[in-house]
C-alpha cells in the first residue's frame, strides 16, 4: 500500500541553484554531496556498491543479513521504520523480512523518480505493509505523512552516510532524528570505522573509475537543470584521506584555467583549483558514542562485521 508525498519541483531547483551558486563562491569552492543523486547518479552510487573495492556496502549487508532477528528484537512490535536515504531499499528488506509487525514504512529520499521506482517493488514484496515514500531533503525540516498508531518510531540511517556531515553538523542532524522520533525512539546507523589510508582511499577511486564518473555527475545534472555550462572533461576526479580530522575527502579538478557559467553567475578555475564534492568521516566506536550522546542518543548496541571494518549501531533517545 502506497501513498505519496513530494516536494514542489521549483522550490527543489531554486534551493538547487541557491546552494550551487553559494558553494561556488567559496575560496574553497564546494558542492554538496546530497546533489549526487538523480535518477543517474543513483543508479552510478548502486553499481559503485558492488565494486570490489567498496567494502562499506558489503560489510553492512554482511551485518544485517546475521544479525537482523537481533535489531528487530530491539525495535519491538508494531514500530515505524523510517528509512533516510533510502534508495533502492536493498538493504533495508533484511530489516523488514524480521520485523515484528511493523506499523509502517517510511522511505526518506531526495531523488523522487527513483524512490518511487523503489516503493513500488517493495509494495509488491510486503503487500500488507503501510508504505509511504517521502521525497524530501533529509536535511532539512520535512513533516511526515499519515501514519498508523504505532508503539515506537525507528530511524534506519545506513550506508555510513552520517560520515558525509561535519561532526558539528552531524550532531544537528541527530538533534533532528532524536526530536522525530521521540523518547525511547530509536536509531539504528550504519558507521564506517576508520582503518589503514590505502583501503579507504581505494573504496573512493575504484579501477573502473565508476566513483570518477558519479562524482562528475554532480556536474552534469547542474549543466542539465540550471543551464550551466561545465565543460566535464575539463574536471578529473580526486579522493584522498586526511589522516588528522578522520576523513575521506572527494575533489573535482579543474585540469585548465576556465571560467563557467551558473544562472547569471561567473566562476573562474585556475588550473589544479578544486571543487570540494564530499567529507566522509571515518569513526572509532567511543568517538561515535561521544558524538550521539551530544544529540541526546544512549548507545545500545554494535554490531561489525568479520574484519571489524565497519558497524552498525543502534541508539535510543534518553528520557527526558
Amino acid at each position: 500500500m502506497i501513498h505519496t508525498t513530494a516536494s514542489q519541483p521549483n522550490a527543489a531547483t531554486a534551493d538547487f541553484l541557491r546552494d550551487v551558486v553559494d558553494g561556488l563562491a567559496h575560496e574553497l569552492k564546494t558542492l554538496p554531496c546530497k546533489y549526487f543523486y538523480d535518477v543517474h547518479g543513483s543508479e552510478l552510487f548502486d553499481r559503485i556498491c558492488e565494486l570490489p573495492e567498496y567494502y562499506p556496502t558489503r560489510c553492512e549487508t554482511e551485518v544485517l543479513h546475521d544479525r537482523a532477528a537481533e535489531m528487530a528484537d530491539l525495535f519491538g512490535p508494531r514500530c515505524v521504520l523510517i528509512e533516510y536515504g533510502s534508495g533502492s531499499s536493498r538493504k533495508t528488506r533484511l530489516l523488514l523480512d524480521k520485523l515484528h509487525d511493523p506499523a509502517a514504512y517510511v522511505p526518506v529520499d531526495i531523488s523522487a523518480e527513483h524512490l518511487l521506482l523503489s516503493a513500488r517493488a517493495l509494495s509488491v514484496r510486503y503487500p500488507g505493509l503501510a508504505i509511504r515514500p517521502l521525497a524530501a531533503d533529509f536535511t532539512r525540516p520535512f513533516t511526515l505523512p499519515p501514519l498508523p498508531a504505532a508503539e515506537r518510531r525507528v530511524v534506519f540511517f545506513s550506508g555510513s552516510t552520517i560520515g558525509n556531515f561535519q561532526p558539528p553538523e552531524a550532531v544537528g542532524l541527530l538533534v533532528h532524528i532524536a526530536r522525530l522520533v521521540g523518547s525511547g525512539g530509536g536509531l539504528l546507523i550504519g558507521v564506517d570505522l576508520k582503518k589503514d589510508r590505502k583501503t579507504l582511499e581505494r573504496a573512493y577511486d575504484d579501477r573502473a573509475g565508476v566513483t570518477a564518473a558519479f562524482n562528475r555527475n554532480v556536474l552534469v545534472r547542474i549543466n542539465r537543470e540550471l543551464g550551466a555550462d561545465f565543460n566535464i572533461d575539463r574536471f578529473q576526479h580526486r579522493a584522498i584521506y586526511d589522516e588528522a580530522p578522520g576523513r575521506i575527502e572527494m575533489h573535482l579538478v579543474s585540469t585548465h584555467a576556465q571560467t563557467v557559467h551558473v544562472g547569471d553567475q561567473s566562476f573562474r578555475f585556475s588550473r589544479g583549483e578544486t571543487i570540494c564534492t564530499e567529507y566522509s568521516y571515518k569513526y572509532a566506536i567511543d568517538e561515535f558514542r561521544a558524538l550521539a550522546a551530544r544529540a541526546g542518543f544512549a548507545l545500545e548496541h554494535v554490531w561489525t562485521d568479520a574484519d571489524s571494518l565497519y558497524s552498525v549501531q543502534y541508539l535510543s533517545v534518553r528520557s527526558r
